[in-house]
């Protein structure tokens, strides 16, 4: 996979604080402002590099035009293990975190929980938000419904949407195991990032408007994603329009119709699901403890220099970079820069020496 250009190290913190100002600015209550900055920039630090940074520009974009509500009032119903939360437009970093709080605080009295969220804003790496359920002691899978973007060879145009998935789940003794993707052979922010960068995409990638394979990043933002493992990845994209579409739906929802993908990249107002498992439910804690210390010691053992659980890579980036600084590239850097001067906010930061 192509890299982006290197660019100046800077703070974390100082890049969180600036973070949530900016959406402050674009109309975010200051707690809610925090906790969206903190997952978009712990999104960076774990290396999901098109999910973080690079987005704020475009949710600042669909808070000022309203396809993100800046003060959703979000609500929710409970019946046993299943809980529908309507988030009413807000943003994905604003929503997840509350509707992860509200399934831990269910598993207090079920051992399983299914949470519908409807009307949610682009989640980011959706890997960000299964961590807290994780580093909680919990299991926790997520899945977000988007516009068509997959296509198979032959098709007309997109057909499914390319509906990422994730789960994470503690480990003992170890980070929390953390598994994130699309079901497209990539995501379309790394389409993007390389748009902005003029960097052309690797073959097998995506579609352009024709139908025709193609490596220009702009063209393939106007044509269709390739599915991950062909039938398979459409069968995992379907997976999740169930989960995360139709069980969710709603009248509103029917009558709304199809959506469509925005320019910049990120769907508007969409559907999710999050479902929880408390794994001190079925035999006991320590046995499945032992049981994940099994497995995953197998793994690693076979694996041997190459071997590397889900989610540890990321670990291990987001401690290097607490310690040394996360580098912004200059194409991003440059973004930021010019949204903090239109919204009276400069870009500050120092960079680490």
């Amino acid at each position: 996979m192509a890299q982006t250009t290197p660019g100046t190290r800077y703070r974390p913190q100082e890049l969180e604080s600036w973070t949530a100002t900016i959406l402050e600015r674009s109309g975010v209550p200051p707690d809610q402002a925090q906790t969206a900055a903190s997952l978009l920039i712990r999104s960076d630090l774990r290396g999901w590099r098109t999910h973080g940074l690079t987005r704020v520009a475009s949710y600042v974009q669909r808070l000022e035009t309203g396809e993100f509500n800046p003060k959703p009032e979000m609500r929710h119903t409970v019946r046993g293990g299943v809980v529908v939360f309507e988030a009413d437009g807000a943003m994905g970093h604003v929503a997840a975190p509350a509707a992860v709080a509200l399934g831990l605080e269910q598993l207090k009295q079920q051992a399983s929980v299914f949470v519908a969220v409807r009307d949610i804003g682009h989640l980011g790496a959706l890997g960000v938000h299964a961590i807290a359920a994780a580093e909680a002691g919990m299991f926790c899978m997520l899945g977000q419904h988007t516009p068509p973007l997959l296509a198979m060879p032959g098709f007309k145009g997109p057909a499914i949407g390319h509906n990422p998935l994730a789960f994470g789940c503690p480990v003992p003794g170890a980070d929390p195991l953390i598994f994130d993707m699309a079901c497209s052979v990539a995501a379309r922010g790394h389409i993007l990032l390389a748009a902005r960068e003029g960097r052309p995409i690797p073959e097998g990638w995506a579609l352009d408007v024709d139908g025709e394979p193609t490596t220009d990043a702009k063209r393939a933002l106007a044509g269709p994603l390739l599915p991950t493992g062909g039938h398979k990845g459409i069968g995992m994209a379907m997976m999740i329009e169930l989960l995360a579409g139709a069980f969710s739906a709603s009248a509103d929802t029917l009558a709304r119709g199809p959506t469509t993908m925005a320019s910049g990249g990120a769907s508007g107002r969409e559907a999710a699901f999050f479902w929880f498992v408390d794994p001190g439910a079925f035999a006991s804690r320590e046995v499945f403890n032992a049981y994940m210390a099994q497995w995953t010691g197998t793994y690693l053992e076979a694996g041997g220099t190459a071997g590397r659980l889900p989610g540890h890579r990321g670990a291990d980036l987001e401690r290097a970079a607490l310690a040394t600084g996360l580098d912004v590239p200059p194409a991003i850097e440059q973004e930021l820069r010019a949204l903090g001067d239109r919204l009276g906010v400069p870009f500050k930061a120092n960079p680490v020496s």
